[in-house]
């Protein structure tokens, strides 16, 4: 009678069950677990997204069929006079954004950095209103510009000169207005960042730079300015997205008025969009301001590739 002796598994047909193991683990799991925030962005990312590169490129109210027009709408785009003006009230706003409230949070910053008592006091002081809703922002301000009962009427009849106009009612002076608003809750949220960057520096810097005879604005620009130079470039960089996608003090204030004085591009596409009921237009319009954020992510993308520390 033969007997069958069972031979050890060779260790390669060991290993082999032991590597899918660790195959679904390291590389199946991940994205078992990623994969429903994929689908949601998906969902709500990705889908419209693809929708609005289709309907730029149709004739489409909003509701109903879609008429394909192909570059149509971007044609229009590069001749309508509108477009032009939007854009340039949006870069006047960046150009205000960028110095203005910038400044003046690196100015407060470093006046507040050294201070230890009641520091917690003056960064909650200045960082309420932005945690205010837009909403009540820009109707406190609403009533404060009035010409009526605001503060331009108090100037006046202290008999300060220049103040006795409607300053969001003027196509002169209404884009600075809403911009002196919007300033108004930003400036101290830039200001809480920049101080907790320059409260990493370390002191030893300030101090070495005082024995070598350094005065404050010394100190400031070769060691502040160096110190929060991430911290400073990221805040540009999306200081620039948000004044180009900027939307709710213009349209809560003026809705873009008078006469479009204070139309950005974000109001002229709600315009289009869901008042003159030109939706694929609206998602040129759309795509175009969406290509204008891509360029500014694309420029710091580049310097931090050649090794700026941004």
């Amino acid at each position: 009678m033969r007997t069958s002796v069972a031979l050890p598994a060779s260790p390669a047909s060991r290993t082999r069950p032991q590597s899918r193991q660790v195959f679904f683990r390291k590389k199946v799991v991940p994205w078992l677990f990623v994969l429903p925030i994929l689908l949601i962005n998906v969902a709500v990312v990705l889908g419209p997204a693809l929708s609005a590169v289709y309907y730029s490129m149709t004739n489409w109210s909003g509701l109903g069929p879609a008429e394909w027009v192909g570059l149509a709408n971007f044609q229009r785009l590069a001749a309508d006079g509108a477009f032009r003006h939007a854009f340039t009230n949006n870069v006047v706003w960046l150009a205000m954004f960028l110095t203005i409230p910038v400044g003046m949070a690196l100015g407060a910053a470093s006046l507040l950095a050294p201070v230890k008592r009641g520091s917690l006091f003056f960064r909650m002081a200045l960082f309420i209103p932005y945690v205010l809703p837009s909403v009540i922002t820009a109707n406190l301000w609403r009533a404060l510009l009035s010409p009526d009962r605001g503060i331009p009427a108090a100037l006046t009849d202290l008999g300060l000169p220049g103040f006795d106009r409607a300053f969001l009612g003027s196509p002169q002076t209404v884009l600075p207005a809403i911009g002196f608003v919007d300033n108004w809750h930003w400036w101290g949220f830039l200001m809480v960042l920049f101080l907790a960057a320059m409260q990493n520096i370390p002191r030893e810097l300030y101090e070495s730079a005082r024995l070598d005879g350094a005065g404050r604005w010394r100190e400031f620009m070769d060691i502040t300015l160096p110190g929060i130079r991430p911290t400073l470039v990221f805040m540009i960089l999306m200081t620039t997205i948000w004044s180009f996608l900027t939307f709710d003090y213009i349209w809560i204030l003026t809705q873009g008025g008078p006469a479009g004085a204070s139309e950005v591009l974000a109001v002229l596409v709600f315009k289009e969009a869901f008042r003159n009921y030109n939706a694929g237009y609206a998602s040129a319009l759309g795509l175009t301001l969406s290509f204008f954020v891509g360029i500014v992510i694309s420029v710091f993308v580049v310097l931090r590739r050649r090794g700026w520390e941004i």
